[in-house]
C-alpha cells in the first residue's frame, strides 16, 4: 500500500463510491463489507478488474433510515475516504465478502453521470495529503488518557477486547480502528472522519466516550 499510494496523483480523480450511513474509513484501518446488492455487486467486479478502489461516504442528512439509500439522486456527504480491495471473496450465494484498506480522504467535487448502477464522484485528494505519511502526528495523542477512557467504557458496557493486542497498536491504528469500528451515530462517525488529524480524532474519541459514560448508557457485548 505504501508502495503504492505516496501521493494525491498516485490515485484515480474518478472513484466509484459505497454510500453507507453509519460508516466511515480512515487511512490504514479495515473496513469489512459483505456485499449483495446487484449494483454494488456490480462495483465490485469493475474494482477488482481495474485499480480496486472504491470510496466509503455517508449519505447527507435526511429522515431516511435505510443504510444505503437506492436513490442515486441522495445527497452525500462532502468528504469521504477512499480505500483498496485487499481482501476479495465469492461466496456460493453470489455475495462478496471484502475488505477496504484506507489509503486517504477525499472531498467531492461533482457526480460523474454515467450508465453505471452506482454512482461515480469526482474527488480531489489534496487537502489530505498528510494522509499517505504513515504514522504522522502519533508523537502528540495523550496515549495515556485515550487507554484510561477505552478501559473505562468497555468496562462500562461490558465490553471485552484483546489489551495484549491494544497496548502493541501504534496510535495511528489504534485510534483509526477504533473510530471506524465505533457504534455512534452517523453524525459522529463524520466528525471522526473529518478530524483534521490524528490527535483531534482521539480527542473526538475521547470526548464521546466521556459523554457516553456520563450519561450512563451501557448495551454490553464484545469489542475485537
Amino acid at each position: 500500500m505504501t508502495d503504492l499510494y505516496r501521493r494525491p496523483a498516485d490515485l484515480p480523480p474518478q472513484i466509484p463510491v459505497f454510500p453507507l450511513r453509519g460508516a466511515i474509513l480512515l487511512p490504514r484501518a479495515t473496513l469489512p463489507l459483505n456485499v449483495f446488492e446487484p449494483r454494488y455487486l456490480a462495483m465490485v467486479e469493475a474494482a477488482m478488474s481495474g485499480n480496486r478502489v472504491i470510496g466509503i461516504i455517508q449519505p447527507d442528512g435526511g429522515v431516511q433510515e435505510e443504510e444505503s439509500p437506492s436513490d442515486k439522486s441522495c445527497d452525500l456527504r462532502a468528504v469521504g475516504c477512499v480505500g483498496r480491495i485487499t481482501t476479495y471473496q465469492e461466496l456460493d450465494d453470489g455475495r462478496y465478502v471484502i475488505t477496504l484498506t484506507g489509503v486517504a480522504r477525499f472531498d467531492v467535487e461533482n457526480e460523474v453521470h454515467s450508465d453505471t448502477p452506482y454512482r461515480i464522484m469526482q474527488v480531489n485528494y489534496n487537502r489530505y495529503a498528510d494522509d499517505f505519511q504513515a504514522g504522522l502526528g502519533e508523537e502528540e495523542v495523550d496515549r495515556e488518557n485515550l487507554l484510561r477512557v477505552l478501559r473505562s467504557y468497555l468496562d462500562a458496557n461490558s465490553l471485552k477486547a484483546d489489551w495484549s493486542a491494544i497496548l502493541r497498536a501504534s496510535n495511528e491504528v489504534l485510534i483509526n480502528a477504533l473510530s471506524v469500528m465505533s457504534p455512534y451515530g452517523p453524525e459522529e462517525k463524520q466528525a471522526l472522519l473529518e478530524a483534521a488529524d490524528l490527535k483531534s480524532r482521539a480527542d473526538v474519541l475521547v470526548a464521546l466516550a466521556e459523554m457516553e459514560l456520563a450519561s450512563g448508557g451501557a448495551d454490553g457485548g464484545t469489542l475485537q
